[in-house]
């Protein structure tokens, strides 16, 4: 589906909050980055996509009405065969079910397990005054615990995607830090570009988060993501 096409899906539905899957193929539609992920409504289902996109896989509880998923049960990871899928399928069911009986769940998304990286943290959400602001960080605890990001004013320079990038204080970890692979620099100031093109002409869109991006030493590739609309 087109862009236009999901979030006139939501309006219909009166939602604003859009599920993982809508979400990477809307950044998809913008030129970035995302690991392959697909729905599965049924347990025999989600045993077909994983033997299509190939094991190790990921599946993840899909419903706009659980926000938190890890926190519910709702993910499995590093899944290596058919057995494993369906006892993950049943118990991300039984308690995402089990701590929310009123959400709404579509189903299971299914994605391949993406090889670890740098984690890094990109969004956008709309200031009041100035209108969409992007940010980048590092992910996991960098961003829970010390806040480490950049933030810049929507539509973005080449130059303003490298100063972000460069005046976060965790930039050593991006350059390669003790032996471990930099993160492809360039790749993730292209992923800011795009990402700025993409909101200043879609005011749709209220709020962005794309967490965790894996950044390796040849490309980067977004692993969750999140897309909240404005109201009407």
């Amino acid at each position: 589906m087109t862009v236009n096409e999901i979030i006139s899906l939501a309006r219909k539905e009166k939602r604003t909050v859009l599920t993982e899957i809508e979400a990477k193929q809307i950044l998809q539609e913008a030129g970035i980055s995302c690991t392959e992920t697909k729905l599965a409504p049924t347990r025999e289902q989600a045993v077909s996509l994983s033997n299509e996109i190939g094991y190790p896989v990921v599946l993840k509880v899909s419903s706009v009405d659980i926000t938190h998923k890890s926190d519910a049960g709702g993910v499995k990871v590093n899944l290596k065969d058919q057995a494993a899928v369906e006892t993950a399928y049943d118990e991300i069911m039984n308690s995402c079910r089990g701590q929310f009986p009123d959400a709404n769940i579509e189903g299971i998304s299914v994605q391949g397990m993406a090889k670890s990286g740098i984690e890094v943290i990109i969004g956008m959400t709309k200031d009041p005054s100035f209108g969409p602001v992007l940010m980048f960080g590092l992910g996991g605890v960098f961003v829970e615990v010390l806040k480490d990001v950049a933030f810049r004013i929507v539509p973005l320079e080449k130059s303003d995607a490298n100063q972000m990038i460069n005046e976060i204080q965790g930039k050593k970890l991006l350059e390669g830090y003790r032996g471990q692979d930099p993160a492809d620099i360039p790749f993730l100031e292209d992923m800011l570009l795009k990402l700025s093109a993409f909101v200043d002409k879609t005011p749709e869109i209220k709020e962005i988060d794309m967490n965790p991006v894996f950044a390796y030493k040849e490309g980067a590739v977004v692993v969750d993501a999140r897309i909240i609309l404005d109201d009407e």
